[in-house]
């Protein structure tokens, strides 16, 4: 019998796959609201720095 035919290293393998999918698509949603918050224009200053003129501006 090879060590990893057991039973338990197929269920954390299939747990790992699983975690890793939702790791991915967590980050790529991330991603993705960057780009549109970007290509948007959003203002991505914190809410303490409103009150100040953005950097090169008058």
């Amino acid at each position: 019998m090879k060590p990893d035919s057991h039973e338990i290293y197929g269920r954390r393998r299939s747990r790992n796959r699983g975690l890793g999918l939702v790791l991915g698509a967590f980050v790529l949603i991330v991603f993705a609201v960057t780009v549109v918050k970007l290509s948007e224009g959003a203002d991505m200053r914190s809410p303490d720095n409103f009150n100040q003129s953005p950097p090169g501006g008058h």
